[in-house]
């Protein structure tokens, strides 16, 4: 895959048509990620994860600055930051018990990238990151058949926007797989007031039983 097809790729998978629920088919995708569980808003876990998939991505983006340039290594910009949220008691999510939830960041890399050179970027990011680096692993995740929909608005409102997401799966013939879901952060939550927050939201789907 090439820097042409990898950027197409990425205009598929998180720039869904606002307020149009659509099914895509997901390939396999490499990403760096890592797991946990609880509150967020109130883990600290969830915050050093987040800046530990971040050091591993820029690290790996910034190799040409050091004189090392992987084989079909292309300029590329650091992909969104995602989630896979479940809960740890296998049941429905709900919002409001943000401390049953379990979770695994995820950022998506670029084609070029193996294990061998996660690794050896995860040994020069550890003078600035230490340990904490070693909770990220480099894996394929395949996703397969979804059904996602751009989501604009705090996280506590996505409610309304898997409705729609199942309503428009029942007319298709579809039903999600699973309670886990995933989200892809357009907006850096950080830093972005929720009303003004977007993030794609997709659920893994198959063939009604119904």
């Amino acid at each position: 895959m090439d820097k042409t097809q990898f950027d197409a790729l990425l205009k598929q998978l998180c720039f869904p048509k606002k307020n149009t629920p659509e099914i895509i088919d997901i390939p396999p995708l490499a990403y760096a990620m890592t797991d946990g569980e609880g509150d967020p808003n109130t883990s600290a876990q969830f915050e050093q994860a987040v800046g530990a998939l971040y050091a591993m991505s820029y690290g790996i983006k910034m190799l040409p600055k050091k004189g090392i340039v992987p084989e079909g290594y292309f300029e590329y910009k650091v992909s969104s930051l995602e989630g896979l949220w479940d809960t740890k008691d296998g049941g429905a999510y709900d919002h409001h018990r943000k401390d049953n939830l379990r979770w695994r960041l995820m950022i998506m890399q670029p084609p070029f990238v193996t294990q061998a050179l996660f690794e050896d970027v995860r040994e020069m990011q550890r003078k600035k990151k230490g340990d904490i680096l070693d909770t990220v692993r480099f894996e394929t995740y395949h996703e397969a058949l979804c059904c996602q929909m751009l989501h604009t608005g705090p996280f506590d409102d996505e409610p309304s926007t898997f409705e729609k997401m199942h309503a428009y799966l029942g007319g298709e013939g579809y039903e999600r797989a699973e309670y886990r879901h995933h989200e892809i952060y357009m907006s850096d939550f950080r830093r972005t007031a929720p009303e003004k927050l977007k993030t794609v939201l997709r659920v893994r789907i198959k063939k009604s039983s119904g």
